[in-house]
C-alpha cells in the first residue's frame, strides 16, 4: 500500500525520499560500473540513472577498497537486487557475509539522477 507526499513528510522523510516510497519502490534490473567511479544503473528494466559513487568512497570506510578502478568495476546486483562489492573476489560473499558491501535499491534511486 501506497502513502501520499504528505504521509511519509509527516514521519520526518525529506522531500526526495516521500516522494520516492509515494511513487512506489524501484528495482534495479542492470547495472554497469563506469571509469570515472559512476554507476549507470536500470530500474525495473527500463528507467536508466546515473548514481555517482565519489563522495561515498573515502579512506577508513567500508568502501575504502572500492577506491581503486579495477575493483569498482567489479560491482553486481544480488538477489535482493541491491548494488554490491566483494571485498575479496576470491571469498563468496553467501557464505561470508561480512565480505560484501552493498547498497539497497532505494537509495540508489533516491541518490542518482535520470539519463538524457
Amino acid at each position: 500500500m501506497n502513502h501520499s507526499v504528505d504521509w511519509y513528510l509527516e514521519r520526518g522523510f525529506d522531500r526526495a525520499t516521500a516522494e520516492y516510497f509515494a511513487s512506489g519502490r524501484k528495482l534495479i534490473s542492470a547495472v554497469k560500473a563506469n571509469d570515472d567511479f559512476t554507476l549507470t544503473l536500470t530500474f525495473d528494466g527500463k528507467e536508466k540513472r546515473l548514481l555517482d559513487c565519489k563522495p561515498f568512497l573515502k579512506p577508513k570506510t567500508v568502501f575504502e577498497p572500492f577506491m581503486d578502478i579495477a575493483a569498482f568495476q567489479r560491482v553486481y546486483l544480488d538477489d535482493t537486487h541491491s548494488v554490491c562489492w566483494d571485498i575479496d573476489p576470491n571469498v563468496d560473499s553467501e557464505q561470508v557475509w561480512s565480505n560484501k558491501v552493498d547498497i539497497c535499491p532505494d537509495t540508489c534511486y533516491i541518490d542518482s539522477v535520470p539519463m538524457v
